[in-house]
């Protein structure tokens, strides 16, 4: 029953493994033309034992055919062409295929929700993308080839064989077997190592993700030899597979060779009894031998073919299941032409998992009106948001533009009416002028950009730079300070012209200074706008038309400033405590 189930299991695999396969749709022209080529390359070496046999049957001066000599010169210089176009052609067909399905996992790694990064490492999913890829091109480029012509050189050779002389050719069969059951054993074994090496390639690369962009932090908490020593567990887990991988590699190949030269003396032997009592001529025992070795090479091949496949087999599996995934359809659904009705959240809960960190959330937000949401930190303020983005979905009860539920809008229309500004704004590494154009499929006039970057009030400080928009802002944006990457994003968020604006604690990391450049740029973003503010400090949100004061997954209270000061107890005392920091 367990020996079925593992069947069962290795037939899947191979079937993945094929799909997989198609659907990097590879030119099949090509790789019909390299296997072609290929098989050329095999038969022209049919041809060499049986002139061997002839010459040495009946070796004299008078008996060389010079055309025969030309015409094996011939074919000699085509199996080299021929055996150069293959190479050529599997590899340009590996590294077809290759691509494609890394477009594919590209594509569907923009597409993935939100929930699947929470659930998955980046550097693992990285891994994927590179590590899993290369396995399977390698498979194409490297070792295809010689097992299509692997098989057709055993099997050419075997049938040449049984003509020359069928009962050296059963002796010789005896080693098939003893090979097959060699390849069946550690074939399994290596395909089970091979998906522990690609596990542990994956989270070394994870590791190398976390720590690599956060080297400031690394160097500033002195955590060097920490971070050394995690970096190390997996340097040595990918050891002890490699040891493993390299055990297995150890025992295919001498233990292959080890059957097959013990044929090939046993052949010699008993060919030499049977060429003495003149049953075959010295020539049939040369042209045997040469047939002979024409089938342990590509046995050897086919060891390298069968492991190599595993490793692919267990790179599929992976790659499989991330193009699997459930994805965002973000052109599925209506339009949202304007944002002029109210947005209501009703009876809304959320979990992540078992934990409920949303319950019964209710709340009308007005259109072109401010409302701030405050309170203790980890009671679901920036969740709230997420699930107006549609990051991620209520559990129960629904959020509506007007009475349209907002996930019958199209995400792109939807997410296309939001402008959001983070604590720590998002840059990516490239120019100045990118990262205000991120995300825009239009062609922006310069005129345009400098609009936005002064009411930003981000133009101060690009007209100073030396090479003003075009200015390289380094990764993470890690060249400018906070507040200079803040405005940046305002820019940014003005040159989307969204109708709802979303602020996530915008000001709550900057120096006083930057503090009051970046809130002029925000009450320029914020005219004339549906405005959500996320606040620590109530001084930014006190003239907001709505504050909804949230804690422990509940809104418990919701009005203006001077409402929530006379009847909510918590929210009185965060004020009176910030009022009293600030006089003092």
């Amino acid at each position: 029953m367990q020996e079925a189930s593992k069947d069962s299991t290795k037939l899947k695999d191979w079937r993945r493994f094929i799909r997989l396969v198609k659907q990097a749709e590879p030119p099949i022209w090509l790789l019909i033309i390299a296997l072609i080529m290929s098989l050329a390359t095999t038969g022209v070496g049919f041809i060499v034992p049986l002139f061997t046999k002839k010459l040495v049957d009946g070796f004299s001066l008078a008996s060389l055919d010079y055309w025969q000599i030309l015409l094996l010169g011939i074919a000699f210089i085509a199996q080299a062409i021929a055996g150069g176009l293959s190479i050529y052609y599997l590899n340009r067909v590996g590294h077809h295929v290759v691509a494609k399905l890394r477009d594919q996992l590209w594509r569907k790694l923009l597409h993935l929700p939100i929930p699947y990064y929470d659930e998955n490492d980046t550097g693992e999913t990285l891994s994927r993308v590179t590590n899993d890829t290369a396995v399977v091109k390698d498979l194409i480029t490297e070792h295809l080839a010689n097992c299509f012509s692997g098989v057709l050189s055993i099997i050419g050779s075997i049938i040449i064989l049984l003509i020359l002389d069928w009962k050296m050719t059963l002796v010789m069969l005896i080693a098939v077997p003893l090979a097959m059951i060699i390849l069946m054993l550690l074939g399994r074994r290596m395909f089970v190592i091979s998906k522990g090496m690609q596990d542990e390639t994956a989270k070394f690369t994870s590791v190398l993700n976390q720590v690599l962009p956060e080297t400031r932090l690394v160097k500033a908490s002195n955590a060097e030899n920490i971070e050394y020593k995690r970096g190390m567990k997996g340097i040595t887990n990918l050891f002890t597979f490699g040891l493993k991988e390299a055990k297995i590699h150890a025992l295919i190949s001498p233990l292959i060779s080890f059957v097959l030269m013990s044929v090939l003396v046993v052949i010699i032997g008993y060919g030499g009894i049977r060429v003495s009592s003149g049953e075959l001529t010295a020539g049939d025992m040369v042209a045997f031998i040469l047939y002979l070795i024409q089938i342990i090479m590509p046995m050897t091949q086919l060891t390298m073919f069968f492991t190599q496949l595993q490793k692919a087999m267990g790179a599929t599996e992976r790659i499989s299941a991330l193009l699997e995934h459930e994805e965002e359809h973000i052109f599925e659904g209506h339009t949202v032409e304007k944002v002029v009705q109210p947005i209501y959240v009703k009876n809304v809960d959320f979990a992540y998992g078992e934990d409920l960190i949303l319950s019964n959330i209710n709340f009308t937000i007005e259109p072109g009106q401010v409302t701030a949401i405050v309170g203790p930190s980890g009671g679901g303020k920036t969740t709230i948001f997420s699930l107006l983005e549609r990051y991620y979905h209520p559990v129960n009860g629904r959020i509506t533009l007007g009475k349209t539920p907002i996930n019958m809008y199209s995400l792109h229309s939807w997410r296309s009416q939001i402008g959001y500004v983070a604590q720590e704004s998002a840059l990516l590494s490239g120019t100045i002028r990118e990262n205000i154009c991120y995300g825009i499929d239009r062609e922006v006039q310069d005129e345009e950009l400098n609009k936005v970057a002064k009411m930003a009030y981000a133009d101060q400080f690009i007209n100073e730079l030396p090479e003003q928009f075009d200015t390289e802002v380094g990764e993470r944006g890690i060249k400018l300070s906070g507040g200079q990457r803040q405005r940046i994003s305002i820019a940014r968020a003005l040159l989307r012209d969204p109708q709802i604006l979303m602020l996530d604690e915008a000001t709550s990391s900057l120096d006083s200074k930057s503090e009051i450049y970046v809130q002029k740029a925000l009450d320029n973003l914020m005219q004339g706008r549906t405005t959500l503010v996320i606040a620590h400090r109530l001084s930014t949100v006190v003239d907001a038309d709505q504050i909804l004061f949230v804690e422990k997954g509940h809104i418990t209270g919701s009005g203006t400033h001077d409402t929530l000061f006379k009847t909510h107890n918590m929210y009185r005392e965060f004020a009176k405590q910030q009022l009293r920091m600030k006089e003092e």
